[in-house]
């Protein structure tokens, strides 16, 4: 009786091979596609982040700050005219301004007591390397400071109540943007990631009707496939909404009670949330009436969805930064529609971006929600299995 039940399993399984295949593939393209994210997390690449160096200081102690750190992170990039507007934008990883009068605090007796390295980075850099940043600009800076006091007589200079670390002064340059935080990175990665989440629910209730022979009745009545799409669409568009409301009001209000930072919503251009919101909204909710229509079995609704999920979010930044990723992964995160709308979010909640800066992600975001419309549409002419 055992062996018959088992072969009658073995048997359904074999009926349903997508289902199957998936729970195959995905563990399979999980391990690849992290392995390849996470490759430099170990042994970071020293030319992964994109810099530039302003030497307002070029005597020859200031020099060796620069030598030093080019020789860890590889040459820096020429300057900009517009370099501040490319750090708010996140175009430029960070910036190294060497002040006037470096040279002379690395030459003096005494250790520095006025900050005279500015280390300004992306508002949107993560707060690990962001200290380990600063923490490594203070270490060039004293191994420039001892080289020098090796060539004065009378041993090392005397402490005078100063530090090199007040020699750096090292802070996210936001702009406009709230004061950047854990939570102020976190809420827009996983609000993100909770919107594209609806496909596991519209799949499995698009699955339901086409097994209860709903979605046939409702064909033979005379209702078109636009206004079963929409009828499907509208309702999932206004959960997002109150996902969207509830995450930030969870950042806003829960956070700060149960000792976390609050999110701050002060000075952020409302127009260009909304604008991300709704556009972000539009592509979860259009790809999940795509995968909806694109699979034919319950187990391929319940396994194909948040294997795609979880994919884009691996890739497109979600779960591992993008910027320290390799450049390959990098190029793949910028195609993924998670990474789009993370990138506008931060943009707003950040970097104090407007409905301008914000405009090039949410056309991306709307022409997959039409592309994926489209595939939802083509899909779901095909009769039931």
């Amino acid at each position: 009786m055992l062996a018959a039940l088992i072969h009658k399993e073995w048997l359904a399984m074999r009926r349903d091979l997508h289902g199957l295949a998936v729970m195959f593939l995905m563990p399979v393209a999980f391990i690849i596609l992290m392995s390849l994210a996470l490759k430099d997390v170990y042994s970071p690449p020293q030319t992964a982040l994109r810099y530039a160096i302003d030497p307002q200081d070029r005597g020859a102690p200031a020099q060796l700050i620069t030598q030093a750190w080019t020789r860890a992170h590889g040459p820096a990039e020429a300057l900009p005219a517009d370099w501040q507007a490319q750090l708010r934008r996140g175009a430029l990883h960070y910036v190294i301004v060497l002040k006037p009068g470096l040279s002379d605090e690395l030459d003096a007796l005494s250790l520095p007591t006025e900050a005279r390295v500015d280390l300004l980075t992306d508002a949107g850099i993560d707060g690990n390397l962001f200290n380990a940043l600063r923490a490594e600009l203070v270490g060039a800076a004293g191994e420039a400071k001892a080289r020098t006091a090796l060539t004065v007589p009378g041993g090392p200079p005397p402490s005078a109540g100063g530090s090199m670390q007040a020699l750096v002064h090292a802070e996210r340059f936001g702009g406009l943007g709230p004061r950047p935080s854990a939570v102020q990175q976190n809420v827009p990665a996983w609000l993100v990631f909770g919107m594209f989440f609806v496909v596991s629910s519209l799949s499995g209730l698009l699955m339901q009707e086409r097994s209860s022979g709903t979605l046939g009745r409702l064909r033979s009545l005379g209702v078109s496939r636009a206004m079963l799409l929409a009828s499907k669409a509208m309702p999932y568009l206004g959960v997002n909404a109150v996902q969207a409301v509830l995450m930030l009001a969870v950042g806003v209000w829960l956070m700060p009670r149960i000792g976390g930072d609050g999110l701050s919503l002060a000075g952020i251009h409302w127009g260009a949330l909304g604008l991300v919101l709704g556009a972000l909204s539009l592509a979860a909710v259009s790809l999940a009436l795509a995968l909806a229509c694109v699979v034919r079995s319950h187990a391929q609704a319940a396994t194909l969805g948040p294997m795609v999920n979880v994919l884009m979010a691996a890739v497109g930044g979600i779960m591992v930064p993008k910027f320290i990723m390799p450049p390959f992964m990098q190029r793949v995160a910028e195609w993924m529609p998670m990474n789009w709308g993370l990138e506008g979010l931060l943009a707003v909640l950040l970097r104090g971006g407007d409905v301008g800066a914000v405009w090039p992600y949410a056309t991306r975001l709307a022409a997959f929600a039409l592309a994926m419309l489209l595939l939802a549409a083509w899909s779901f002419r095909r009769p039931a299995p």
